[in-house]
């Protein structure tokens, strides 16, 4: 996810506001007055008004200037919101209200949000890969193979969907041991192998190349038989 792009579709509109802001604004530590009144703002904003007056904000609100002054000034402090100069065509600079503070709090949520979804559902796949090992072994892992599938993930960082595209490998070769399959792992690190389709087609040939090379001796071993007619005997 693109901290960038994130913020670009946030400051254009194209991604709902409101929705975000709901979702995470008590996470930001804002009150429900708080995060109305930024509504109110970003309405203001998008209708073209970029500096609302506080009577203007006022009159959406159930509260009284002061209150809403007050507020204002607490949510540009706290970075929420920001005073910002602004410069029309014909050169005349005016003042104007920014949410950009608000959009980056909001897209790190997002970020961090991602994050650990993402490393949630790597712990899942990581702790389903020990039970198709154990699978295809027919047997519980003995600690040193459990110790050398941590390694595979945690030191030399495959992927869980690599590390069992390897195990395939083995299984396909009729080589199902650790030590095979680490081969393997090694094999495709060193060769730029990332992708479960990139490991996919190196299997292929590799499978292919091995074939031939079954295939080359008992080629020679035809071709040295003596051709005998039996008819001209």
């Amino acid at each position: 996810m693109n901290k960038q792009i994130l913020l670009e579709l946030l400051e254009e509109g194209v991604v709902t506001i409101p929705s975000f802001l709901f979702k995470y604004y008590r996470k930001m530590q804002l009150t429900d007055i708080e995060c109305m009144l930024l509504l109110h703002v970003h309405t203001f904003i998008q209708q073209g008004n970029h500096f609302p007056t506080i009577r203007q904000i006022s009159e959406r609100m159930s509260i009284d200037d002061v209150q809403l002054s007050q507020i204002l000034q607490s949510l540009i402090q706290r970075e929420f919101l920001q005073l910002m100069n602004g410069k029309s065509e014909t050169g005349i600079v005016f003042e104007k209200y920014s949410l950009q503070p608000l959009w980056n709090k909001i897209v790190e949520l997002l970020l961090i949000e991602a994050k650990e979804e993402e490393s949630f559902q790597l712990k899942i796949e990581e702790g389903n890969l020990f039970s198709i090992f154990e699978q295809e072994f027919a047997r519980p892992l003995s600690p040193i193979e459990c110790e050398t599938l941590s390694m595979w993930i945690d030191n030399d960082n495959h992927s869980p969907e690599l590390i069992k595209a390897a195990l395939r490998e083995a299984v396909l070769s009729n080589k199902l041991n650790f030590r095979y399959i680490d081969r393997i792992l090694f094999e495709w690190k060193k060769a730029g192998i990332k992708t479960v389709e990139q490991a996919a087609e190196q299997g292929k040939k590799y499978r292919m190349h091995q074939q031939k090379m079954k295939e080359e001796p008992k080629k020679k071993q035809t071709e040295a038989v003596p051709f005998y007619n039996w008819l001209e005997s």
